[in-house]
């Protein structure tokens, strides 16, 4: 395993320390890096600086089998390694925001070391970076103090980790996949070679997915965290045993427990989760209970009808064609259907709006649906044509509020200019030539 020859990790933190050890288990000869001669003397000792179960044991063990020591000098660190790994804390600012201060400069450091050394070396940050921290930031830093060009003398990559305090080295040996976002091609391969024994699957990106993952990661985290305890807040009150709902809850694979519902795109509608909604919060008012996530979801829900709508109004185009309006794919069911905000208020702004959805047809529409088109939206019928063809030849924005193959063929034909605005995900790239394409969320 010494093809791509040592690693040095830059911070013996938690990160640090637990991937340094975890990279000589695998056969790397590993050099750890801090500024703190305390952590250093520790490793270098054989002890882990960090508290964490069975990392002292390993660390122990690949200092004595000679795959894993400790140092204070970054420039040696760097002469002995073609990989740098950055593992560094990145903190809250005192306003909140992303304190970048020690990856900045453990980049300097790496940066000046590199100019006594031919190219080749490949950056690796681990810690945690927004969206384009390392286009913006940390690219250029590490160009300027290298005097090298990244992508091409040095090369660069974002490798997040996903380290469970109390498991890491567990989580370390069988994470759910290896993410590497690579400014080049060669550089992923080399960092994807350091987790080659693994059996998960190794997922490389670009930069910005890679650093966003985390973030997004994390966000889903804490908000399953706080979802199961509004709900459990509400069921003590209401004498529902919460351990057991959310024991059977979680039995639910296809919906509750997957990936189902996680695409961005519009809001929702229809006539169950609205309305089950509002019960739920109405009688937690009723019970003086606070249950502010959930308070939040309207209110999440009626902005993204919002975006679409002002997606249109930026535009400057008056003449608008929809193509889709009922609540979801394969169904009629127009109650509480976000496009239907968006139909209406476009025409109380006096635009000239045309409408087209295959699966509702006024004539056979019933029940309480019937009753929601003539209370909610009686004009509809004229403003609904039967052929798409025409509002496609007529409209100036085309919005796009269902998924159908059919929207797909016939926009993608278009002639002329014209603005699409897809609140689906129909396309994930503009769909012709001359083509104005806006995705909502992309």
């Amino acid at each position: 395993m010494s093809e791509n020859g040592g690693i040095s990790v830059f911070g013996l933190g938690y990160v640090g320390t637990i991937t340094a050890a975890s990279l000589a288990q695998k056969g790397w000869q590993v050099v750890g890096v801090d500024v703190n001669p305390a952590k250093v003397g520790a490793v270098s000792r054989g002890f882990s600086p960090v508290v964490e179960p069975g990392l002292s044991d390993l660390v122990h063990q690949m200092v004595r089998a000679g795959r894993l020591r400790a140092t204070t000098d970054h420039r040696e660190a760097v002469a002995v390694s073609n990989i740098s790994l950055v593992c560094v804390g990145t903190p809250s600012a005192p306003d909140g925001g992303l304190d970048l201060t020690h990856v900045r400069q453990v980049i300097r450091q790496i940066g000046k070391a590199l100019r006594s050394k031919g190219p080749g070396h490949v950056v690796v940050v681990r810690s945690t970076m927004l969206p384009g921290c390392a286009e913006a930031e940390v690219l250029p830093l590490l160009e300027r103090e290298s005097a090298m060009r990244a992508g091409a003398d040095v090369g660069f990559c974002v490798n997040p980790e996903f380290l469970r305090e109390g498991s890491s080295l567990r989580d370390f040996e069988d994470p759910p996949f290896t993410l590497i976002g690579e400014l080049d091609a060669r550089s992923g391969e080399r960092v994807a070679a350091l987790y080659g024994g693994l059996q998960a699957p190794v997922i490389r990106t670009d930069l910005r997915t890679a650093e966003m993952l985390k973030y997004a990661s994390n966000a889903w985290h804490a908000l399953k965290i706080s979802f199961a305890n509004e709900i459990g807040n509400f069921c003590q009150r209401l004498g529902v045993d919460s351990h057991r709902l959310m024991e059977i809850f979680c039995r639910d694979t296809k919906l509750n427990i997957s990936s189902a519902y996680l695409r961005p795109g519009f809001a929702f509608g229809g006539s169950c989760l609205p309305k089950d909604l509002r019960a739920l919060l109405h009688r937690a008012q009723s019970e003086h209970l606070e249950l502010p996530v959930l308070e939040a979801i309207p209110r999440s829900n009626e902005l993204q009808a919002r975006l679409g709508i002002e997606m249109v109004l930026r535009s400057g185009k008056r003449r608008v064609g929809v193509l889709g309006f009922s609540f979801k794919e394969d169904t009629d069911d127009l109650r509480e259907s976000p496009m239907v905000l968006v139909i209406e208020t476009l025409i109380g702004k006096g635009y000239d709006v045309m409408v087209y959805d295959a699966d509702v047809a006024l004539g056979r529409v019933t029940g309480a649906n019937k009753r929601y088109i003539e209370q909610a939206i009686p004009h509809i019928a004229s403003i609904m044509y039967d052929d798409p063809a025409v509002i496609l030849d007529r409209a100036e924005v085309v919005v796009i509020g269902k998924r159908c193959p059919k929207f797909r063929q016939m926009v993608s034909e278009l002639n002329g200019r014209r603005v699409v605005v897809d609140l689906v995900r129909l396309f994930d790239k503009p769909p012709g030539e001359g083509i104005e394409y806006k995705g909502i969320c992309w």
